[in-house]
């Protein structure tokens, strides 16, 4: 994909077409037109069909023959989602994980290791509580900027 074709893209995934594909991307499993409309609290089903209609003219949903649910067919990475990891049915900002890792290490380094508090280690402490705040922060503002 293009930077051409990703702005394009990015600009026909916004509002309500941006939720539908978010919480298809979530959900995993096909989903009908009633249950997207009652997710997202659309106020007519109609609704929620035009935007799953739009998708997939985008090529990023399919819709099935029998029984008429839509499922995701493309995953793209635009907006947001860039700074997403999906696990499963789960999608965590990949923050997160850098912020788990550090706090592991710097609190088994406080169990483990700190025998003393001399300025080595005042330094070490002090320079590790920094990059586990940083780490949480930038992990918490990426998952406040979800659609829903």
């Amino acid at each position: 994909m293009n930077l051409n074709d990703e702005t394009e893209l990015e600009y026909a995934l916004r509002g309500k077409a941006w939720k539908v594909y978010w919480f298809l991307l979530r959900n995993g499993n096909p989903a009908s037109v009633r249950e997207v409309q009652r997710a997202l609290h659309f106020s007519s089903p109609s609704i929620a069909h035009h935007h799953l209609e739009q998708l997939r003219e985008l090529g990023l949903v399919e819709k099935q023959e029998i029984g008429g649910h839509y499922v995701l067919v493309g995953e793209v990475k635009i907006g947001v989602l860039r700074h997403y990891v999906k696990l499963g049915k789960l999608l965590f900002p990949r923050y997160f994980f850098y912020a788990l890792f550090s706090t592991v290490f710097y609190l088994l380094y406080l169990l483990l290791l700190v025998q003393e508090f001399n300025r080595d280690n005042l330094f070490i402490l002090s320079f590790g509580a920094i990059v586990c705040v940083i780490f949480w922060y930038e992990a918490y503002r990426v998952w406040s900027m979800r659609p829903f």
